[in-house]
């Protein structure tokens, strides 16, 4: 637990324990026994986990014997108010948990705002006491982005699926993978587990076929599709074991992506997200625009060792045909020596030495003084715009204090790839065009796809300030959720998953 958090539920103790000294009415306990919304709260708080929170967290201090006179309605006056303050700190326990998570996004690395409103925990706990439907109130306090409600519905459903081990180990394969019309021991039981996936339709369920049937094979693109594999229908090496991961393995990635979700309750609504792990950028659509819909598209992210920082930033301005200012640190490790074995690599590349900031610095010859001023630091590297610029045609400037550039890539063919951890943090979008109409759509004119066409032939930088910011998060969650597309999972990439996973069982203990 956080000591931000800690302390706000100690204050919020404090408050219920000053109520009881005070002889307060009591709020869950009347005539001598607890309240119907009492031992709604309980239940709800015994079955935590269907919220992706630890029931173990929200265990009463009170003896058995205590709960059980209390429940019989023949518990002293002492018993009944020590009662009354245990569920309110526990209900404002879980209410903070539920809201805004169990530990902070910055000590799990992640540079988001801290939560900062604690203290309206035991003004919900006092709500909830008096309220008509416990599960109506406290579904007001969780987060709202539909990401963080579609996982919830597969929390359930994945959960159960994990009880009843419907992802038993499939038989391993003979030999090389397998495709359409080939035979497979465990055929029939790959249907099965794909069906209760929902990759399979039970119509097509019931084939009692040895081999990869079409259905089989469109069913098996499905699951590659929904698991960061490449959806080719094949029955290889990396989906056999996409598949036998054990279910209760895909519960916690839910569970952990449900916290990471929390830690966004007190931020703005974002309009752009991009989630690292998943390789995707998610534009929603806009409460001020109700015929926009959710543009989806494939992203480029850090290698591991070039780590993509979680952060929010705001799309201030939107550079057509920019200028690729080239880091310090590619410039001095990758295309210095490159330029001092060879000078014609600058003009080859279309790149050029150039004195002072902004597009229109000076550019200067590329002399051996010139080339040591800027292994100084005294001049600055950049490619002019054009086919083979690595930031493709348009730039969207995110100031931030990582220096992660949002932009499109003189690669796309590197987007076919289903594992997609290429860059030096940076994040290269597969649609720079489509997204490029969706940010101008806060800028003066018209930015329809003509107009954004016409501005991507041009051969000179173009810079077209937003009259409002675009916010963005980039995001890290293992296991997201479209209406669309249903749950997907990917793997682990920076280890993020198991870094949570220390701080929670650290908290669980505090």
């Amino acid at each position: 637990m956080t000591r931000q958090i800690r302390l706000g539920i100690v204050a919020i103790g404090a408050l219920f324990a000053v109520a009881a000294a005070t002889a307060e009415p009591l709020l869950w306990v009347k005539n001598g026994r607890p309240t119907a919304q009492a031992e709604e709260m309980r239940r709800v708080l015994s079955e935590a986990e269907q919220h992706g929170l630890p029931s173990a967290a929200y265990g009463s201090t009170l003896s058995g014997s205590e709960l059980q006179s209390v429940t019989r309605g023949d518990a002293d006056a002492q018993v009944l108010t020590r009662y009354d303050a245990d569920l309110s700190n526990l209900t404002a326990r879980f209410v903070t948990h539920l809201r805004y998570g169990r530990v902070s996004a910055r000590a799990a690395g992640f540079d988001l705002p801290a939560v900062t409103d604690t203290a309206d925990a035991a003004a919900a706990a006092r709500r909830l006491a008096s309220s008509k439907s416990v599960d109506a109130e406290l579904a007001s306090l969780e987060p709202r982005p539909v990401p963080y409600r579609l996982l919830k519905q597969t929390l359930s459903r994945y959960r159960r699926l994990a009880e009843h081990r419907t992802n038993r180990p499939l038989p391993p394969l003979s030999g090389g993978s397998l495709r359409a019309g080939d035979e497979y021991a465990g055929a029939m039981q790959l249907r099965r587990q794909l069906l209760a996936l929902g990759d399979l339709a039970a119509i097509e369920a019931d084939a009692d076929s040895a081999t990869l049937d079409a259905a089989l094979v469109e069913a098996l693109k499905r699951f590659q599709s929904r698991h960061g594999l490449a959806p080719d229908g094949v029955l290889g090496k990396q989906t056999l074991a996409a598949l036998n991961v054990p279910l209760r393995q895909r519960v916690r990635q839910i569970e952990l992506s449900m916290e990471r979700w929390r830690w966004l309750s007190a931020l703005p609504r974002p309009e752009v997200v991009i989630n690292i792990p998943q390789f995707m950028l998610y534009a929603l659509p806009r409460p001020s625009r109700p015929d926009e819909q959710l543009l989806e598209m494939t992203v480029i992210v850090g290698r591991p060792k070039h780590r993509t920082p979680v952060f929010t930033a705001a799309i201030e301005e939107v550079v057509f045909n920019p200028y690729w200012d080239v880091p310090s640190s590619i410039m001095r490790n990758e295309l210095l020596p490159k330029i001092r074995k060879d000078v014609r690599y600058l003009e080859r590349n279309h790149f050029e030495i150039v004195r002072g900031g902004g597009d229109d610095a000076r550019v200067q010859p590329p002399t051996p003084a010139a080339i040591e001023a800027l292994a100084a630091g005294q001049l600055r590297l950049r490619q002019r715009p054009g086919p083979d610029n690595a930031l493709g045609p348009v730039k969207f400037v995110l100031p931030n204090p990582y220096s992660v550039r949002l932009h499109g890539t003189a690669e796309p063919d590197l987007f076919a790839f289903p594992q997609r951890a290429f860059s030096h943090g940076c994040i290269r979008v597969s649609d720079p065009a489509a997204l490029a109409q969706y940010v101008l759509v806060n800028a003066p004119g018209n930015w329809d796809a003509e107009a954004v066409e016409t501005a991507l032939c041009g051969t000179q930088p173009r810079r077209i300030k937003l009259n409002a910011p675009v916010r963005v998060i980039v995001f890290y969650a293992t296991a997201a959720a479209t209406v669309s597309r249903g749950v997907m999972f990917s793997p682990d990439l920076y280890g993020h998953d198991a870094r949570l996973e220390k701080l929670l069982a650290s908290a669980q203990q505090s």
